[in-house]
């Protein structure tokens, strides 16, 4: 892989790792600058976060490096169960309290980035994730691999639709799906027919409005069922299926089409459910 190509899978890379980061703690857009605003760690402004999210921030000066991974050591040494405590963060309190907003996010979950051996990510090891030189820990990485998507298609289809025929919860399932351009509601409708399949790109840009869909239909709330349990749901759900069962080879059609007509007596030679001749 040639540096620039290292270059653009890093900043995929880091803004997965933003987005899971946000949204296993339940953080707004607002939390982060606000603790380096009060933290004296420099300034990372939303702008900045939302094109980091996006992956479109391909040159963000070391001062944004900075202000994250200190912010993300800070989180780990006040904050060791995970959110602040008012009884033993009086300090750190004191210094939020121009960013009550932050206060109550971070009492409400506080959560740093670690990686599988539970060391905090400072600064340089966010840049070496940027730069492509470091792999975002696991439970940070929620891409999609291309080879992947039709498998998570399928396992998608048959989890929204209970495994049901698609015009028996069609109506159901639309009035669920929150977006309202025509484009992306037919994809949508195409996917769950067994007609479509997402790519890697579209999969992973649909992933929020999916859980929304889940949560309007009543299964799972969103908190309940966050980005990346959904994710893995549904990776686990794809590995138990058939690996012809996305493709559906016509060989294995015509032989589940046979079985079935001679289940209903539909084949030559099945024998009918009832009043036909009978042996002698």
């Amino acid at each position: 892989m040639g540096h620039r190509e290292s270059l653009a899978a890093g900043r995929v890379a880091f803004a997965h790792l933003i987005r899971v980061w946000h949204s296993r703690n339940g953080w707004s857009h607002r939390v982060l600058p606000g603790l380096a605003d009060a933290l004296d760690l420099g300034r990372v402004h939303n702008s900045q976060l939302s094109m980091l999210r996006n992956g479109k921030l391909a040159s963000p000066g070391p001062e944004v490096f900075f202000a994250l991974g200190s912010i993300n050591r800070w989180l780990a040494e006040q904050a060791p169960s995970g959110r602040l405590d008012p009884d033993t963060a009086g300090p750190a309190l004191a210094r939020l309290a121009v960013h009550p907003d932050v206060i109550e996010a971070l009492q409400a979950c506080a959560l740093p980035v670690r990686d599988d051996a539970q060391t905090v990510l400072g600064p340089g090891e966010l840049l070496e994730v940027f730069v492509g030189l470091r792999l975002p820990p696991p439970a940070f990485d929620q891409r999609i691999d291309e080879a992947e998507a039709p498998a998570l298609s399928a396992a998608l289809a048959l989890l929204l639709t209970a495994g049901r025929p698609w015009r028996q919860c069609r109506d159901q399932l639309l009035a669920a799906y929150p977006p309202v351009r025509r484009a992306r509601r037919e994809q949508f409708a195409a996917v769950m027919a067994g007609q479509h399949d997402y790519s890697a790109a579209e999969l992973d840009a649909e992933l929020p409005d999916l859980r929304s869909t889940l949560a309007q239909l009543g299964a799972a709330g969103e908190e309940e069922l966050s980005a990346e349990r959904f994710l893995a749901l549904l990776r686990s759900r794809a590995a138990l299926l058939d690996p012809d069962q996305a493709t559906g080879p016509s060989g294995d059609l015509a032989a589940a089409i046979r079985r079935e007509l001679e289940r209903t007596g539909g084949a030559g030679g099945g024998g009918s459910a009832g009043g036909g001749p009978q042996p002698g």
